[in-house]
């Protein structure tokens, strides 16, 4: 039996990608009998990470070793104790426990969210999303559907994972089962379903064996239609069953092009909320936030110069403060302004003057091209790289609409949207095509 689980971590082994196969699957052990394996794994962390992400792929590598798929299930090592319960389900990102307290919840240990309210910072540009996320957690928002739009870095996932800790908390107490996922995470589920012929079994868990379902990035459905018609068939069967349903996009339903008209229509149903680059006085808040946090002492000088140089992105805010007090401890120094300067010579910085001009100059000189190329009906390569960077620039640093964007280079919004959108998967993705649009933009905003 043990040969036969060998055979199938060899094939997992290709399949997956390596680290992904290190960490999850090589320490699993397994017990196979009567067509059925269990996997053994060694906490309730893992055990949720690999039933939720994992099980298709681990059917089709035991099929091609048995000859047949078979029942697969996973459970928990005991450790002088009862074993751990499987019952509750989540599908959530690969990122470490957290252990916190929250307004009316907790956090604790073997939760596998990494964000409370309680670490949230209130703004005027981000209070609405964070007041209806709050009240669909306790029942108090007036729907059953929210939707959080946010551009990159500004907060939509500490919400959603905020959301997802209150909820599991409840759901340890109430029986619930909480979904988390990407929009790109589902439609990989429901193209492998099709695949091993088993559509019916992803319809029944999305449909009927979730009571809250957490949906990211529904941006990455414009365009793809049978994937649209799943989603839409999902959330209204939710609904039906008086079920809630967070989606997020880094754009408004309005502004999403390519979908269905009932998808867009059921998209707007609900309560919307957008956050809005935070003001100078959330960013200093934010940055207070995380030096009490880090129990450290930071300057008021200090707080403003970073506060000041970076606007547009949260996170890289808070990863040069992280940054600036890991280096004041190693060197065995206070936080001044000199070792800040230092730190922030490696991040991003917003320029004042960056306006939509400034960004057309640019681009013109980064892909040896003029104006008119970027306002032309050409689709070659460059030109259309060109095009989406500086529309992803253009969104990033101005307050201009989409649609005033695509005004200036003579396109319609939803032609803005789906550069922007090929921008960012390019950057998050690390494609070779995303390190040549990072390294433009490194240029630009260092």
């Amino acid at each position: 039996m043990n040969s036969i689980w060998s055979q199938i971590k060899r094939i997992l082994e290709g399949s997956l990608n390596p680290g992904i196969y290190q960490v999850w699957i090589k320490p699993l052990g397994a017990v196979i009998e009567d067509g059925r394996i269990t996997l053994v794994a060694q906490n309730e962390f893992v055990a949720a990470w690999v039933r939720e992400r994992l099980i298709p792929e681990i059917v089709q590598a035991a099929a091609q070793v048995t000859g047949r798929a078979p029942t697969v299930q996973v459970t928990t090592k005991p450790a002088g104790g009862p074993k751990a319960p499987a019952g509750r389900e989540l599908t959530v990102p690969a990122s470490p426990p957290a252990v916190n307290s929250q307004d009316g919840a907790r956090c604790t240990d073997g939760q596998v969210f990494r964000f409370c309210f309680d670490q949230f910072v209130v703004g005027p540009s981000n209070a609405l999303a964070y007041e209806a996320s709050l009240g669909l957690c306790r029942d108090t928002l007036p729907a059953s559907q929210l939707f959080i739009s946010a551009g990159p870095g500004l907060g939509k996932t500490h919400l959603t994972q905020s959301m997802g800790n209150h909820l599991t908390d409840r759901a340890n107490r109430h029986g619930l089962k909480v979904v988390y996922v990407t929009a790109e995470e589902f439609s990989s589920r429901l193209i492998l379903a099709i695949k091993m012929r088993e559509v019916d079994r992803f319809k029944a868990y999305f449909r009927q064996n979730v009571d809250i379902l957490i949906l990211e990035d529904i941006h990455f459905f414009q365009g793809k239609l049978k994937l649209q018609d799943e989603l839409l068939n999902t959330i209204s069967a939710l609904q039906a069953r008086g079920c809630r349903v967070v989606l997020t996009s880094s754009f408004l339903p309005k502004e999403l092009s390519g979908l269905d008209n009932q998808l867009a229509s059921r998209l707007c149903a609900g309560f919307l909320a957008t956050i809005e680059q935070p003001d100078f006085q959330t960013r200093r808040n934010i940055l207070e936030h995380k030096a009490k946090k880090h129990q450290v002492l930071l300057p008021g000088e200090v707080a403003d110069l970073l506060a000041d140089r970076i606007r547009t992105d949260i996170r890289q805010l808070e990863s040069c403060l992280n940054n600036l007090v890991l280096k004041a401890r190693i060197l065995g120094q206070s936080i001044t302004m000199d070792l800040a300067w230092d730190v922030l010579k490696n991040y991003h910085q917003d320029r004042g003057d960056l306006d939509l001009d400034h960004i057309v100059d640019f681009i013109c000189s980064a892909f040896d091209i003029n104006p008119d190329h970027l306002a032309s009906k050409s689709r070659k390569h460059n030109l259309v790289l060109a095009r989406n960077t500086a529309f992803f620039l253009a969104r990033k640093h101005t307050t201009l609409s989409l649609a005033d964007i695509g005004l200036r280079f003579n396109r319609k919004h939803s032609t803005v949207v789906k550069g922007i959108t090929a921008v960012e998967q390019h950057l998050s993705l690390q494609t070779p095509l995303g390190r040549q649009i990072e390294r433009a933009i490194d240029s630009l905003e260092g």
